[in-house]
């Protein structure tokens, strides 16, 4: 934000006026703008020409610059992060706005959190025609049965079954010398213990029975159980669960052929996930709304797109996860900022 603060002092009121009527012209129409169609809209009376020197101006400070040949400007990334942190004005929803977001998440009330957080995806890439986004840790709400399978020599698979009748499976290897009946012990003692219970409920409740020697097991099972719940801790992409919902929104008014080589290379980043999770795992950590344009982020390569993400909240206060949106950089910020974080603290709410 300093260095948002540090370029706006290079522009005085004129040169600001000139260069919010291009962004916003651009936010809305997509289209090059000319300094005819400036000085038409400006609150003050100036001819094209000094508009354009304004212009001209702007463009060496690297705010705007000429997609091609026309006189027309339009935001650099840089300059559209400087509108956004700095000259934006965001706007409130709707009364209509907001009973329709409420309407639809209480909806889900008593459904899954996978569902849950699926139907928010799909919801807000219908109001703001993105592409909805949420990650969140995955999660089985509370444990209803746990089972340790056999595979090959060394290695069984954990499957969990919640409650909800979600079911959630991992890989785990398995310590040198355990005898087949170990793993039946292992599902026997943890069912018999743990149901009902939150997987980090289990686990603390296991660790403190062995600690305390009031498990009544081998050490070899005790190890088995231990690696299956520890599993579950997993790196951050084995631990949360991303939904895309509304890709077909970014195929929409593409113009040239450059766009929609973009967009082949957002859906692929959407398929791989993995750096996408990294870069929303950056969004975790705010406080509030935080907006990503296009390249000045370097974790994946979204070039010409932007991603909108607020996090939700449990009842401990905890983050769980982020909801937002994916989109060209030519968004309606000033509408779909206040969106994505009212949305995001309903899902929130509807989580406690």
């Amino acid at each position: 934000m300093s260095g948002t603060i540090t370029e706006l002092k290079q522009l005085n009121e004129r040169s600001r006026a000139i260069f919010r009527q291009i962004v916003e012209t651009y936010l809305e129409t997509g289209e090059p703008v000319g300094s005819r169609n400036v000085s038409r809209n400006l609150p003050m009376t100036l001819s094209p020409a000094s508009v354009r020197n304004v212009m001209s101006d702007l463009e060496q400070l690297g705010l705007i610059y000429s997609p091609h040949t026309s006189a027309g400007r339009v935001p650099t990334h840089m300059g559209l992060r400087l509108f956004v942190d700095g000259l934006l004005e965001v706007g409130d929803l709707s009364e209509e706005e907001r009973r329709q977001i409420q309407s639809h998440i209480s909806v889900q009330r008593g459904k899954s959190i996978e569902q849950l957080l699926a139907e928010a995806s799909e919801m807000i890439s219908g109001l703001s025609h993105c592409a909805g986004v949420v990650l969140a840790e995955k999660q089985v709400s509370r444990l209803k049965h746990i089972e340790f399978v056999p595979l090959e020599p060394g290695r069984a698979l954990v499957v969990l079954v919640g409650e909800d009748q979600t079911v959630e499976n991992r890989i785990i290897d398995l310590p040198a010398g355990l005898p087949p009946s170990a793993l039946t012990e292992a599902s026997n003692y943890l069912n018999a213990h743990v149901r009902g219970l939150s997987i980090d409920e289990a686990r603390e409740r296991i660790e403190q029975q062995i600690a305390t020697a009031r498990a009544e097991l081998d050490a070899l099972t005790q190890k088995v159980i231990q690696a299956g719940l520890a599993e579950w801790s997993g790196n951050l992409g084995d631990r949360q669960s991303l939904i895309v919902r509304g890709q077909s929104n970014l195929l929409k008014d593409l113009t040239a052929i450059e766009e929609l080589e973009r967009i082949r290379q957002l859906f692929h980043d959407l398929e791989t996930k993995r750096d996408l999770i990294q870069l929303l795992g950056l969004a975790e950590k705010a406080d509030g709304v935080r907006i990503f344009i296009g390249s000045e982020n370097k974790l994946f390569s979204l070039s010409g797109s932007s991603l909108i993400v607020a996090p939700f909240q449990d009842k401990h206060r905890k983050i769980v996860g982020v909801l937002g949106v994916i989109g060209p950089t030519r968004l309606n910020y000033a509408r779909i900022i206040p969106m994505v974080d009212y949305t995001a603290k309903l899902v929130g709410r509807l989580l406690t």
